[in-house]
């Protein structure tokens, strides 16, 4: 019988918001996002988010981890790890338990590093699915 990995279910869900693609409001998912295109609203995933070069957020990103190419406004709260690309544009205050950051990103705020294990992060909160369901 095969074992069940949380990990594993939460990455095999991948969500796209292409290129050319401009959404208004809050998104929720357990899974995985990419953003080619515009969102204005929060993003709250138990996942990974994934900004492309082109991709633009303007609101709250909660996660467990971040690839940022693109624009990002708005407060990140990621509970692993967040990587600046070189080209990255991100203006707001960061809470994060590692970050990496290339040359030539660029990053306007603060960042306060914690323990990965962060428990008033709602990526690692129980009542993430109660979240969901509302």
């Amino acid at each position: 019988m095969a074992k069940y990995n949380e990990s594993e279910a939460i990455s095999a869900n991948i969500n796209l918001i292409g290129g050319g693609t401009e959404i208004t409001g809050d998104i929720t998912s357990n899974g995985d996002i990419r953003i080619d295109g515009v969102l204005f609203g929060n993003i709250t995933t138990r996942g990974k988010i994934v900004i492309g070069e082109t991709g633009r957020i303007k609101g709250e990103m909660n996660c467990r981890n971040a690839d940022i190419s693109g624009t990002a406004d708005g407060k990140l709260t990621v509970t692993e790890l967040i990587a600046l690309k070189s080209s990255s544009r991100v203006n707001g205050d960061i809470t994060t338990g590692r970050f990496s950051v290339e040359p030539g990103a660029r990053f306007t705020g603060f960042c306060n590093m914690t323990d990965s294990d962060q428990p008033n992060s709602i990526a690692n909160s129980e009542d993430f699915s109660k979240k969901i369901s509302e």
